[in-house]
This record gives structure tokens, C-alpha cells and sequence, in this order.
């Protein structure tokens, strides 16, 4: 069967795409680019904003009215969280976001006999359960299809932080977590199979383990992951301030192969921003952690994610933001508008900002964003930095440095090869360098 996947949102989402790429081409089917006719589309969706919704729906309707007589099934975040909505675009399957084996095996038996499946129900086959009665981590199988040089390993799913803007405790269910004996060996086997760098992602893995209750944490299972691969870079997903401590840091730096690039999540740089979110920590703590990094590292990467435009912000609170943005001087940042999205308490909010409003202050930012992204380049040009490359693309090879700052350079067959890199200049928001 030829199969079409397209996917929405996060990491842990295309992780588990490659998850279910890998397990289709095992069972013997061909994946084929979305674009092209195929016998069965499957979209992952993502139910992050009212965007994320939008999107999801006009992809399911694109699969169908290109290729009517094909099979339609839809899984991920904005399927689990509004499976009726998803039930009239005229799909044929839909599952939430667990059980993703079972999923494909109900994909291949409609396949197999649509005709009979169909005679004996009206509508899709529905197989969306209760996210929050969820108690078991759902493992599958890391890395993907060859060509690869970054595997990625969901090592956690759930959150039960209830931001006041976020629907994705409901559509992932409370703290699950991948052992870290699994962890360790599944690492092993991607080094084995030639990766070079793993990516430890998850919906909020600063919480892994915290399910069990027996005083682990997340730096356990990066050193027990570190210890397993030494020659794989290990690369952390986004973490929330409170996993940045004295002993974190500690125990992080002595761990040569785990790459110094930290994303912190901080939303905003205002404390009453902050309140109305219901983040668990104000721009002090925030701070601290910046201070932490920087003490233990060498220039570390630390990147960021901002919301602006927030219910109630007002211009002063937006300043004030602005104003912390620019002392953590990050190396990078993701800079988006609020998205009203229906279900959370944010949307009910007084003070919704006018689009108008979350553009202009969203360019503001970016411009702050840039030009702090510029300076952290710079200060690397004339230094040297390992740099695994990835890809070639217009005449250069580009690849990261673990503090995963781009570089480019000329060279022959680089795939999957590390070199030491003088670094030269800098190109827009990619750094040059010679080998």
C-alpha cells in the first residue's frame, strides 16, 4: 500500500511520525511524498493554537478531495482533543494520541476490506480514549528512515502545568516517562546504526520521572544517556527554569558529550504576565537560571520561546518584557502572537490585544531577537567549534555546533561527518568557517 504522511506541530510529533514511518516501511508498505496520489493519507495534527486547528483541517480536507477513493485517518493532539470536528471532514479513521501501532493496524484492516468495514458502521472508526485516565508510557521505536544524521527520543509525554493558554494537558493526559534503562539502550542502538546526535524531546521532560515518586530526575537520565553513547552528541528539548540548579549544572557539565544549548521556556518576561499565565516562576527565577548557565558553561546557547500580545498585557508590561529579553541576551529566539484558542481560561480573559497590536509588538520583538541573535554570532568568529553537517544546500554544507548555531562552509561529502571549524564570518543568522 502506498502511504502519505503529513505532519503538524511539535518534536514529539515528528518523532512519532518517524516512529510510524519506520513501523509502516517494516510491514512492507511505501511511503510516498503527500503531494503524490496514494491509497491512504494519514495527518498528524496538532492542536497547539486555533492556527494549529486550521491547519489540520485544511490538510484532511486537501487528502480527500485529491484523492477521493483513498483512505483518510487522522491522528494526533487535535484529534484527541475534538474528534467530532475531525468526524465531518469525511475521514475514514480517527485516533487520538495514544496507540499509535494500534492505529496502524486498524489502518491496514480497513485497507484490506473498506467495503465490509463500511457496511458494518456509519461514519469513521473512532478510537479516541480518555487522555486523562492515561498511566502508561507509550514506547516506540527511536530514530527513522536512513538519511538521518539527528535521531530524536520521546523520553516523556503529558503535563499537568494547566498554563492558562494551553490546551495540551488534555489532549496528552498526566506524567508519563520512558525508563531510563530503555533510554539508555535504545541510544545504543542508534549509535549502532550510525547516528551521530540524539534529541531527548518530550511534552514537558523536565517533569520526567516525577510519576514515580522515588526522587529521580531529569539529570539522571541524561547521564545515564550520555554514559550509554558516549560518541553520540545528546541534545536536550525544552525545559522549564525550576531543572536549572546548582546540581543540575553540576552534574551537566561534566558530561562531555551533551551538547550546551539550553531552551528555556519563558512565554514572558513579566512578572503579571507570568501570574496570568500560570507559570510556575517569576523572571528572578527565570534569571537565575540564565546566571546558572552561563557559570557552568562556556557561552552557551540559550534559546527561548515568547508569546506577546497575552490578555491584559499592556504596553508597559510588553516594555517590561522586553527590557528581561534583552538582559538573558539569548542566542536565539521563537517569537510568537497569542493565539486565542478555544477551551482555556485565556480565551475568556479580559483585555484580548487587537491583532494589530500582537503584529506590531511581535516585529518589535523580533527586531530585539535578531539583532541579540547577531551579537552571540559574532563573538564566535575567529574561534573554533565542532560542526556536524547535515545537508548540503546551494553550493554549502550546513550543520550545527552543539551550542547549535548554523554553519556553512565548502566541502565534499560532510553527511554525517563532524569537523573541527575555524569559524570566519558571519552570513545573515549562519556563521562561515573553513575546515
Amino acid at each position: 500500500m502506498k502511504i502519505a504522511i503529513y505532519t503538524l506541530g511539535c518534536k514529539v510529533n515528528q518523532y512519532e511520525t518517524q516512529a510510524m514511518e519506520t513501523e509502516l516501511t517494516g510491514r512492507g508498505h511505501t511511503l510516498v511524498p503527500f503531494e503524490d496520489r496514494a491509497d491512504a493519507y494519514i495527518i498528524n495534527t496538532c492542536t497547539v493554537t486555533a492556527v494549529s486547528d486550521k491547519k489540520s483541517r485544511q490538510m484532511i480536507r486537501r487528502a480527500r478531495k485529491e484523492n477521493p477513493e483513498a483512505l483518510v485517518a487522522v491522528c494526533g493532539c487535535y484529534a484527541q482533543t475534538d474528534p467530532e470536528a475531525v468526524r465531518a471532514l469525511e475521514v475514514d479513521l480517527i485516533s487520538g494520541t495514544a496507540g499509535r501501532m494500534a492505529f496502524l493496524d486498524d489502518l491496514e484492516a480497513l485497507a484490506e476490506d473498506r467495503r465490509a468495514a463500511a457496511l458494518e458502521r456509519e461514519g469513521p472508526l473512532v478510537t479516541v480514549d480518555n487522555a486523562l485516565r492515561r498511566q502508561n508510557f507509550e514506547e516506540l521505536p527511536a530514530g527513522g528512515l536512513s538519511g538521518r544524521t539527528r535521531a530524536m527520543l520521546k523520553v516523556q509525554d503529558g503535563c499537568v502545568n494547566f498554563c492558562t493558554y494551553c490546551i495540551i494537558p488534555y489532549a496528552r493526559g498526566p506524567l508519563r516517562s520512558l525508563p531510563a534503562e530503555h533510554a539508555a539502550e535504545q541510544c545504543r542502538r542508534l549509535a549502532e546504526e550510525g547516528y551521530r546526535e540524539i534529541v531527548l524531546t518530550g511534552i514537558e521532560i523536565s517533569s520526567w520521572g516525577a510519576e514515580r515518586k522515588d526522587g529521580s530526575s531529569l539529570i539522571d537520565l541524561i547521564e545515564a544517556v550520555c554514559a550509554a553513547a558516549p560518541g553520540l552528541r545528546v541534545r536536550l528539548g525544552s525545559l522549564e527554569p525550576r531543572t536549572i540548579t546548582e546540581e543540575f549544572c553540576r552534574r551537566a557539565a561534566a558530561l562531555p558529550n551533551l551538547c550546551p544549548h539550553f531552551h528555556l521556556s519563558m512565554q514572558s518576561g513579566c512578572d503579571g504576565v507570568l501570574r496570568r499565565m500560570n507559570r510556575k516562576y517569576d523572571t528572578t527565577r527565570y534569571y537565575e537560571s540564565v546566571r546558572l548557565l552561563r557559570e557552568y558553561f562556556d557561552r552557551p546557547g540559550i534559546t527561548t520561546d515568547l508569546i506577546v500580545g497575552f490578555p491584559g498585557e499592556s504596553e508597559e508590561e510588553f516594555r517590561e518584557t522586553l527590557a528581561f529579553v534583552e538582559k538573558c541576551a539569548f542566542s536565539a529566539m521563537h517569537i510568537f502572537p497569542y493565539s486565542r484558542r478555544s477551551g482555556t481560561p485565556a480565551a475568556q480573559m479580559p483585555g484580548q490585544v487587537p491583532n494589530a497590536v500582537k503584529e506590531e509588538r511581535a516585529h518589535r520583538a523580533g527586531e530585539l531577537a535578531r539583532r541579540l541573535e547577531e551579537a552571540y554570532l559574532e563573538a564566535w568568529v575567529g574561534e573554533t567549534l565542532p560542526v556536524l553537517f547535515e545537508e548540503e544546500k546551494d553550493g554549502l554544507w550546513r550543520g550545527h555546533a552543539p551550542n547549535y548555531t548554523e554553519v556553512l562552509l565548502a566541502g565534499e561529502d560532510l553527511h554525517n561527518v563532524e569537523k573541527r571549524v575555524r569559524i570566519t564570518g558571519r552570513k545573515e543568522l549562519s556563521l562561515l568557517g573553513e575546515i
